[in-house]
């Protein structure tokens, strides 16, 4: 492929900032089409945002002639779904995360693309973002001697959304396959896999302590990664304060860093503390999908695919008890 020619299935939020403008920013790719069911809205989008074209129905935005990639920007029950359509027609696929509701449908989703010779990516972008490329590189570089453990603390008070009771996707297990804990518990667990290799064993201990939606609001997690590795992970989304910290310990010294705000990354170490400020690009997948495009052009390997993202679902369902 010369050009990635993108069209993509859903224009919510995440496609205003996040996604849709680095589509159209990194080289070699464009944004030709988006699809939302809701016909207005996707006029709206593709206005907004010089788009050439838009849908209404996914099917008749895969079979675009001009398109030759698909992105699958929709609640995660969908995902399976969409990808063999675009499978089927012979278009790689990206997908938005967590890769789909469970580890099943995961495997499912990488079986169609293969027998249809299509890569699979997700967009698990931390991957690829300068900040965790830099606590990895730390990681790797030994200073921090044998790592021995992995802390997760992610606490975030009630959204106002869900004490007013409005209708929340990501709240929904049918939709979104449970509640936060799959939005983004995903994301750093996915990261973790990423730093310290593979989680060979995980349990875990669910609870509703708000009783605002059906879902789990409070997720506590045990794993063990192929190396040795510990970890420990707590996921709070009715707690009193905000705390976004994760820590991973070694022999020698430690480091600290948020995933989701933007703070400082801390090293600790024998010589003393070291804190580095590495901000994220104003659209946060652009440096993922820059990859990707160059892996579709042959000129690279994307970090986030379907083999290493269908992991992470695995962990998720492990920890639910699923």
């Amino acid at each position: 492929m010369q050009e990635i020619c993108w069209g993509s299935i859903g224009c919510g939020n995440v496609m205003e900032i996040k996604s849709g403008p680095a589509l159209q920013n990194v080289k070699h790719s464009v944004l030709s089409a988006v699809m939302r069911r809701n016909g207005v809205l996707a006029k709206d989008f593709a206005q907004r945002h010089g788009v050439p074209s838009w849908y209404d129905k996914a099917e008749d935005l895969i079979m675009d002639p001009q398109i030759n990639a698909i992105y699958i920007a929709t609640p995660p029950n969908t995902h399976l779904h969409y990808t063999q359509l675009a499978a089927q027609a012979g278009k790689p696929v990206y997908v938005e995360k967590p890769m789909a509701n469970s580890y099943a449908e995961c495997l499912e989703m990488i079986q169609l693309c293969q027998d249809h010779h299509v890569p699979l990516f997700v967009a698990y972008y931390r991957r690829a973002l300068p900040r965790f490329l830099k606590v990895k590189e730390i990681l790797d570089s030994g200073i921090l001697g044998p790592i021995h453990t992995i802390n997760i603390k992610l606490l975030y008070k009630v959204k106002e959304v869900d004490l007013e009771g409005k209708d929340n996707w990501r709240v929904m297990p049918e939709l979104a396959g449970c509640g936060y804990f799959c939005d983004l518990a995903s994301h750093i667990i996915d990261l973790s896999q990423f730093f310290l290799g593979d989680i060979i064993s995980a349990n875990g201990k669910t609870s509703n302590t708000g009783g605002y939606y059906v879902a789990e609001d409070r997720v506590e997690a045990n794993f063990n990664f192929n190396n040795g590795v510990k970890g420990l992970g707590l996921w709070d989304f009715n707690a009193d304060e905000d705390l976004d910290r994760t820590e991973i310990r070694g022999r020698k010294g430690s480091i600290a860093y948020t995933h989701f705000a933007d703070a400082d990354v801390t090293i600790t170490t024998g010589s003393g503390v070291n804190k580095l400020v590495i901000p994220n690009p104003a659209h946060i997948q652009q440096p993922l999908i820059q990859l990707m495009v160059d892996d579709l052009r042959g000129q690279g390997a994307c970090p986030s695919t379907g083999i290493t993202a269908a992991s992470t679902n695995w962990v998720m369902d492990q920890v639910l008890g699923e």
